[in-house]
């Protein structure tokens, strides 16, 4: 009994002592960034940290998107290494170890999934003074949903106290600003409309405009003026989820391969896809490759339900438990001729499978998952890319 009232106040000790360290780290960064919302969040997190670096600015910067990674003041980067999987008090060290660094700037991507571990993150270990949310979709509905309102109330819970938020989101940001009102923070709005086409094309991957607007609004609230800020932007080292355009070739066919796994809710599918086929209009043959995992099932049963509203040549299914996507696939009157389960594929085999299309030049866009199978494909394509061989 005693061992156990001893062992209880060393923990306790312990947490006291975390708190309080945390509360010093903390006040040593004079600006926390704290980047939230459905999509783009990795996105967002290093354009804002590029803008504010090429402003000046001494930034850290952290992501936890499809590879977690610390960009440090020079824009260099590396990986962070989880021995025991995803926690949300890695936060508390990342921000112990910029306090060492006396940044002007930490700009850090939310971590925390469940509304209680967001808001946990935000009021008792980030205390952000900038809040961010990038958008809010129908995604992590087993633990943020039901509906969109839900979604959205969750991301809500990092709205910083007495701070700043910005935002992309359209759709909900009546809802938005109701919360912000509550935690008496003043809301500013990003509008893509002040982003050229010609502004776009300068970034050397596919960047989505809202991102970079919203990027640019943060910038801009510190006085960097737009085209020093996306002088910077266009030097970023994109996520590994970020979406790319891989031009290859097979049996003198041309295969352009789109790595959109990272836009793996329903709306955001959708607009990649309607957005892509804009860019290749002369291509007729569309093929998804839709990248499935056993923990991720609700999320492929979202796309196949979408997929009603998209005009394709065919879909290969590949990854995990396939079977049951097709079935739910068949359930919801997919045309069965147009789909093939192919499970766990690599790549020359999807490839040789997609050279029996009747077509000279074909679309392919991998949506769904970048974990597992879909990682693997991203990689084949990557690697034959024609663009990276000149």
């Amino acid at each position: 009994m005693i061992g156990l009232f001893i062992g209880l106040f060393f923990l306790i000790a312990f947490g006291i002592y975390e708190f309080e360290t945390n509360k010093y780290s903390r006040k040593k960064i004079p600006n926390v960034i704290h980047v939230n919302g459905t999509r783009g969040k990795s996105s967002v997190t290093r354009l804002i940290a590029a803008g504010l670096r090429a402003g000046g600015k001494k930034t850290l910067a952290k992501t936890t998107g499809s590879a977690p990674a610390l960009i440090f003041e020079s824009g260099s980067e590396k990986p962070i290494i989880r021995h025991h999987g995803a926690n949300i008090k890695e936060q508390i060290k990342i921000m112990k170890f910029a306090a060492h660094r006396k940044p002007e700037f930490l700009v850090l991507e939310c971590m925390a999934v469940t509304p209680e571990y967001q808001w946990v993150t935000e009021h008792e270990m980030v205390k952000s003074n900038i809040g961010v949310i990038t958008n809010s979709r129908l995604d992590h509905l087993d633990v943020m949903g039901p509906g969109l309102r839900n979604v959205t109330l969750s991301l809500c819970n990092t709205i910083p106290s007495h701070g700043k938020l910005f935002t992309s989101e359209k759709k909900m940001l009546p809802l938005l600003k109701k919360q912000a009102k509550r935690r008496h923070t003043e809301i500013f709005q990003a509008q893509d409309i002040e982003i050229s086409n010609q502004e776009m094309k300068k970034f050397p991957y596919i960047e989505h405009k809202e991102n970079v607007a919203l990027a640019l609004s943060i910038c801009q609230h510190f006085d960097i003026p737009k085209k020093i800020a996306l002088q910077g932007m266009y030097q970023v080292q994109p996520d590994v989820g970020a979406m790319e355009i891989y031009d290859c070739e097979r049996e003198n066919k041309k295969f352009y391969f789109v790595h959109a796994f990272a836009a793996n809710d329903p709306e955001s599918t959708e607009f990649v896809i309607d957005s892509v086929k804009k860019l290749y209009p002369h291509i007729e043959s569309v093929v998804l490759v839709l990248s499935t995992r056993a923990d991720r099932m609700f999320r492929s049963k979202q796309l196949i339900q979408m997929m009603k509203n998209i005009d394709f040549t065919h879909l290969y299914l590949i990854g995990e438990q396939t079977t049951s996507i097709q079935l739910f696939a068949r359930k919801h009157k997919l045309d069965q001729e147009k789909i093939t389960d192919c499970g766990w594929i690599n790549g020359n085999e999807l490839v040789q499978k997609i050279v029996k299309l009747d077509s000279e030049e074909t679309l392919i866009l991998g949506i769904g998952n970048i974990g597992g199978n879909g990682g693997q494909i991203v990689s084949y394509f990557r690697e034959r890319d024609r663009k990276r061989k000149k």
